[in-house]
This record gives structure tokens, sequence and C-alpha cells, in this order.
């Protein structure tokens, strides 16, 4: 029978059993080498609070800590969640890991300018170019 994945969806390597861990969003029990792990990375206090507790500190330069909370999901919830994507056959064989970026980073250029803008924002923008093309006279308006 043909396979799907080289691992079968899972990262034992060669151990015959691993102890199962529930889904954060679910509570499904998953092999812990198969769910999808990530890092949720949180201010310990929410940004309403943050200028209360700056003017009530007395320290002038306070960080206030961060929470880390580690979320394990199984495969249904990390799709559904868009914490994963589907990838086609050709690229589920890319073993590499996909570059990472950071917040203070740019984007690369994809040659795709309107990508981020909302769709009424797009023929906002559109409509400049609409405007010149009606100035320009056309052969079937001069007749």
């Amino acid at each position: 029978m043909t396979k799907k994945r080289r691992n079968g969806g899972k990262n034992r390597c060669g151990r015959g059993h691993v102890n199962a861990v529930r889904c954060s969003n679910c509570a499904r029990c998953v092999p812990k080498d198969k769910a999808v792990k990530r890092f949720l990375v949180r201010n310990m206090i929410e940004s309403a609070a943050t200028r209360d507790l700056k003017d009530a500190s007395v320290y002038e330069v306070y960080v206030v800590p961060k929470l880390y909370m580690k979320m394990e999901y199984c495969i249904s919830c990390a799709i559904h969640s868009h914490v994963v994507r589907a990838r086609p056959a050709a690229l589920r064989r890319v073993r590499e890991p996909p570059r990472r970026t950071r917040r203070d980073e740019r984007k690369p250029d994809v040659g795709k300018p309107m990508k981020g803008l909302k769709k009424s924002a797009r023929r906002v923008a559109k409509l400049p170019e609409v405007l010149e093309e009606d100035r320009k006279p056309r052969k079937d308006r001069d007749e």
C-alpha cells in the first residue's frame, strides 16, 4: 500500500509507544510525537492594565514578564485553527523547516502590491487608473 508520509505522521524514531498528551483545544488524546506543539507567548498583564501598573510602580523601567504556554494540538484542531496548513504532495517531501520571520523584519516582496488590503481598499486604489482611462479619447467615442 502507498504511504502518504515517510514518517507516518509521527516522530517516534524506532520507539514502539510514546505517552499520550491532551489536545489544548478539544482534549483529544494524541501521541506526544504526533501532536503539533507551539508556544503561546503573552504578557502577564493585559495591555489595558499596563499603564496603571506603570503609574503605580516605584521603578522607572520595569519589563513586564511574559507568560509562555506550550499548546499541544491534535492534527484536526491544528488544521482547523490554521496552526498548520495542508500541503500538496510535492511540498510534503520538503524536509527543511519554513523560514522564520521576526516581528521587526519585513516580509519578502512577492509581487502582489494589493495583497494586504481589503477588497474595498483595493477598489479605491484602482479608481484613479480607471478614471484616467475614461479621460482618454477612444475610437468608438469619436464616432
